[in-house]
């Protein structure tokens, strides 16, 4: 008897060991820039691409030098640390799973082997959003694809209305699109938002000084959200969008929501790094486009997660359960320690899945974790829970050293202010292997 259990533990083991070692060879091929489904990792080139090949579809911008600092997500000095802690990932991962030692020794020196000189280059990326881009009709799963791993931000605004089903694949189709919703949004403005108080009723009088006063305290570590001008529209983009939308209204963190279409969509028209930009630059036309562009986008977006800002947010109530169950399940240790302090994961998981992290990372990151989020189109929801377990794990030595204020406090304020593209795409990888691992057997999540 004893030596049948022993053969079924060892078939057990085995069977864990090619599913995780088959998990790792994937992340490696998402670090080394190879194309799986739905995930592509931009890398750094040495020589710039040629700019007379690339421009944006919807704009006159070529591709400048700024651009390319954005875009190179990982660079030929930070290859070595990717490898330790993708090292480092792969081994706590197998010891959780309880695989054996020489499994972790062995998958510790693919993720070496594998970083070394396989590095697809940043022209090639770009030449394939420009391709993707310049057909009569764009296939948005291949866009997601290219999309999932980072957008160049000259092509950011096009990709971002195209994944989220704003602007039609249609080229044919687009423009006149566009004019009409935003006549439409421009209609909205006029109905809503340009009366008198008399013409609203006590609730909706409440629900615009709410707005009001959450305006000035969004993003307020970003000096160009304090502009009165930019204040107003954002305040008029988030009346709009709570009058038509009775069944939420206005939810405080929806206002974090809208700042990164108003930055990605302003850059079409403004240059420079976002604290230089002046809304006193743009014309009124160019400015009531840019805000119907931002009501539309998260009108698209806020529509797969409409029961995350409804009575109660019962959607945010269970991806929170969800995020506790695979937290215990991929590191029990944190977990059991969390609970043994009486920490409730609802006490910092609410704001990261109301405000989906953009209060938790430097704002100059967001725009790249949202190529991600819209790359994901209608899984967002369900990939959030593995985006944040990712990213609550990065701490996990740290946490069980904490008691219960100690830890209380600093998952309210993580050290992420130093962070660079690099973190991000740790913490995205990792979230891509557990959902590989995790998502196709729930059983692994249920109690």
């Amino acid at each position: 008897m004893r030596r049948s259990n022993s053969k079924e533990e060892d078939r057990k083991t085995e069977s864990l060991d090619s599913r995780f070692n088959q998990t790792l060879r994937n992340v490696q091929g998402l670090l080394k820039g190879r194309s799986f489904p739905g995930k592509v990792l931009i890398t750094q080139r040495s020589n710039p691409p040629d700019q007379s090949a690339l421009h944006s579809p919807s704009n006159d911008r070529r591709f400048s030098d700024s651009d390319t600092e954005h875009v190179e997500q990982v660079d030929e000095s930070n290859q070595d640390e990717i490898q330790n802690r993708s090292s480092l990932n792969a081994s706590s991962s197998l010891n959780k799973t309880k695989l054996s030692t020489t499994s972790t020794e062995n998958a510790s020196k693919e993720v070496q082997k594998s970083a070394i000189g396989a590095r697809a280059t940043d022209s090639a990326r770009l030449m394939k959003f420009t391709k993707e881009l310049s057909g009569t009709t764009v296939i948005l799963d291949k866009l997601r694809e290219l999309a999932w791993s980072g957008v160049p931000p000259y092509l950011r605004p096009t990709v971002w209305r195209l994944l989220l089903g704003y602007a039609p694949s249609n080229s044919d189709r687009r423009e006149g699109v566009l004019r009409r919703k935003r006549l439409e949004y421009l209609d909205y403005v006029a109905q809503y938002y340009d009366i008198p108080d008399l013409g609203r009723t006590d609730e909706e009088i409440n629900m615009l000084r709410q707005i009001a006063v959450d305006c000035p305290r969004t993003v307020p570590d970003i000096t160009f959200f304090q502009q009165a001008e930019i204040q107003k529209s954002l305040e008029r983009i988030l009346y709009a969008w709570a009058i038509r939308h009775p069944a939420s209204g206005y939810v405080q963190g929806i206002n974090d929501l809208a700042t990164p279409f108003l930055v990605v969509f302003l850059s079409e028209h403004l240059e420079g790094s976002v604290d230089t930009w002046l809304m006193t630059d743009l014309s009124p036309e160019k400015i009531i486009n840019v805000e119907a562009d931002c009501y539309w986008c998260l009108s698209k977006l806020l529509d797969g997660m409409q029961d995350h800002y409804t009575f109660a947010q019962p959607g945010i109530q269970r991806r929170v359960f969800k995020l506790k169950e695979l937290v215990r399940r991929i590191d029990e240790p944190v977990s059991r320690h969390m609970e043994e302090q009486g920490l409730e994961f609802l006490q910092f998981a609410f704001r990261w899945f109301n405000c989906l992290l953009i209060r938790e990372i430097p704002f100059h990151l967001v725009t790249r974790l949202w190529d991600t989020y819209l790359a994901e189109g209608d899984a967002l929801p369900e990939f959030l829970v593995y985006i944040f377990a990712s990213f609550l794990l990065t701490w996990s030595d740290k946490l069980k050293e904490l008691e219960f204020q100690e830890m209380v406090m600093f998952l309210q304020h993580l050290p992420t202010q130093n962070w660079t593209h690099l973190e991000l795409e740790m913490v995205l990888s990792q979230a891509y292997m557990w959902h590989a691992m995790f998502n196709q057997s729930p059983s692994h999540l249920a109690g």
